[in-house]
């Protein structure tokens, strides 16, 4: 699967946004330390950011702005890679069209590796549109952007698909039905949290979800 395929299995940005801040959540229960998701709520006045870095040098980001989405993923081992070829360029095409409401994020400083915006695969959808969009890049058959794996969890969006990764990367086994209250987003419950992480601190997460726009279920008083 290349970027084309990806502009077509992506949700629609509400889902996406909620999808993407249940990864953070959870991540950040299973492992408070190294989470490889995380969302930044307000991370530029009215627009949220969420983030995807497996610590193996791939990583993606999400920018939810007022003007529409544009999302961006990094497969360091892709064919699509900019460092292919030096100096680094991007593959043909890949931020043609990107409109000018959302151009100026490939300059952020956020997503700047030694002044230069490495990509793979951009994809973007403008408030309004009815369509997730990409530039007109192009692919042999046997040539990758990172799409096929990068967005798997963003796209499937089950609890099983959660499951599954957490498991493997972790190294444990996961509470299938905590997973699924969280990827409902349903309100934050103890249980919950403890069924993920036995001695985890539910103020210290129910602080955390609070930040990142989760609701959290009130405890009773004791």
């Amino acid at each position: 699967m290349t970027v084309h395929a990806l502009v077509a299995s992506l949700p629609d940005p509400d889902v996406l946004h909620a999808r993407c801040r249940a990864l953070a959540l959870l991540d950040a229960i299973l492992d408070a330390d190294y989470p490889t998701h995380t969302f930044v709520s307000g991370w530029r006045e009215g627009v949220d950011l969420a983030l995807m870095d497996n610590g193996s040098g791939d990583q993606y980001a999400v920018v939810f702005d007022p003007a529409g989405v544009f999302l961006y993923g990094f497969d360091h081992e892709s064919d699509a890679t900019p460092w292919r070829e030096w100096p680094r360029a991007h593959w043909p095409g890949l931020l043609d069209g990107l409109p000018p409401s959302l151009a100026h994020y490939p300059a952020a400083p956020e997503f700047q590796l030694e002044g230069f915006f490495d990509a793979t695969v951009c994809v973007w959808r403008e408030k309004d549109a009815e369509a997730w969009t990409c530039g007109p890049v192009a692919f042999d058959k046997d040539e990758t952007d990172g799409s096929d794996w990068l967005f798997d969890l963003l796209t499937d969006g089950s609890t099983d698909a959660y499951v599954t990764f957490a498991e493997d990367y972790f190294g444990r086994t996961v509470d299938r039905d905590a997973v699924a209250a969280i990827m409902a987003q349903e309100p934050l419950s103890h249980r919950t949290v403890t069924s993920l992480y036995a001695t985890a601190d539910f103020e210290a997460v129910a602080a955390q979800a609070r930040t990142l726009g989760y609701a959290v279920q009130d405890q009773p008083a004791l």
